[in-house]
């Protein structure tokens, strides 16, 4: 059963995902820990990640730099996927924990039977990660299930990514469905890799809703991207960034988490509807920071205004400086006071 529409990814605001992925380190108690955590910062979704390890890696597949700078290498990437995956019954509870607390679950399948097997679950999303972008069997299955879909994008170019969103429409999903996140695969990212600029580049290039996946270490980068036009923010969160696990560093604690979302729902109001004009609280200042014509010593009636009478001052009460040409040679209709305004 697929979430009330309420529930849904609305456009009309940024959707945020908190992306527990693999830092409950196989614990279906702390998995429901970053649950609650997601909840109290305000987040969207959480979203978590499923795979059966021996259809992911090989023996030989060797681990990232990052995840041996965070987990050893003294393990294959497949052993390390072993020991920190929750098996997919523990899916089930997490799903049902989300609807009952009324948060949106989903989570990122690796392979094809994790995604049939979420997909029967009836998670509202699918998110393809990047290192799944070049796989066509699982970009096909994934644009037949017809549900929003969220394509990351970290190491791709734009030729990729275009195959891959092509592939989709032909399967059956069309490119509304997909939200383009433009991603850089580093945990954490350095700031000189993000390239922000790039998230709008592939939304003038295909036409699609983009938004940000962020490894960067601060919440900054997430917040301007919302800035730049994301419709969707993915950010890591953890417990305890301390905690052993490829993930965790590149991950924010709940304190953090929440003051990203408050950033973010802050900079959703900044932002505006575009059209310049006085806002509500401006017309109750215009009077008093705008300057009107003002005697600027004492004018006799019949007495010709000019620029040795005549000056600008608060408050704009009177008649505005813009029409001071046109005031300049009249003659005063009755006598003025040093510093009163002309009217």
């Amino acid at each position: 059963m697929i979430l009330e529409d309420s529930k849904k990814f609305n456009m009309s605001r940024t959707f945020i995902i908190a992306e527990a992925g693999v830092n409950h380190n196989a614990s279906i108690e702390l998995a429901l820990q970053l649950v609650d955590k997601a909840i109290l910062s305000g987040a969207d979704a959480i979203k978590f990640q499923t795979a059966i390890p021996e259809m992911v890696a090989t023996n030989e597949a060797r681990k990232a730099l990052y995840q041996i700078k965070n987990t050893g290498q003294e393990e294959t990437q497949l052993e390390m996927i072993r020991k920190i995956l929750l098996p997919l019954p523990a899916f089930h509870r997490i799903d049902e924990y989300c609807r009952k607390k009324g948060i949106i679950f989903f989570s990122t399948a690796f392979d094809l039977f994790s995604l049939d097997f979420l997909e029967a679950i009836g998670q509202p999303y699918h998110k393809i990660p990047s290192g799944e972008i070049t796989n066509l069997p699982y970009l096909r299955r994934i644009g037949t299930f017809g549900k929003p879909i969220f394509l990351s994008t970290g190491m791709a170019c734009l030729g990729e990514i275009e195959a891959a969103i092509e592939v989709i429409e032909e399967a059956g999903s069309p490119r509304s469905s997909i939200t383009v996140l433009h991603c850089t695969t580093e945990y954490p990212v350095p700031d000189n890799e993000v390239n922000l600029r790039a998230m709008q580049s592939i939304a003038q290039a295909f036409g699609v809703k983009v938004g940000y996946s962020d490894h960067s270490k601060g919440i900054e980068v997430a917040m301007a991207a919302v800035a730049m036009g994301a419709k969707v923010i993915e950010k890591h969160i953890t417990t305890d960034k301390n905690l052993p696990g490829p993930d965790h560093l590149a991950s924010l604690e709940p304190d953090m988490f929440t003051s990203m979302v408050r950033g973010i729902r802050t900079i959703e109001q900044a932002m505006g509807d575009g059209i310049k004009r006085a806002t509500s609280s401006e017309k109750n200042n215009r009077l008093i920071v705008r300057k009107s014509l003002v005697a600027s010593k004492p004018i006799l009636a019949g007495e010709l205004f000019s620029e040795k009478n005549l000056t600008a001052k608060r408050p704009g009460e009177g008649i505005s400086p813009m029409l001071w040409d046109d005031w300049i040679g009249r003659p005063a209709a009755r006598n003025f006071a040093a510093d009163e305004v002309i009217r």
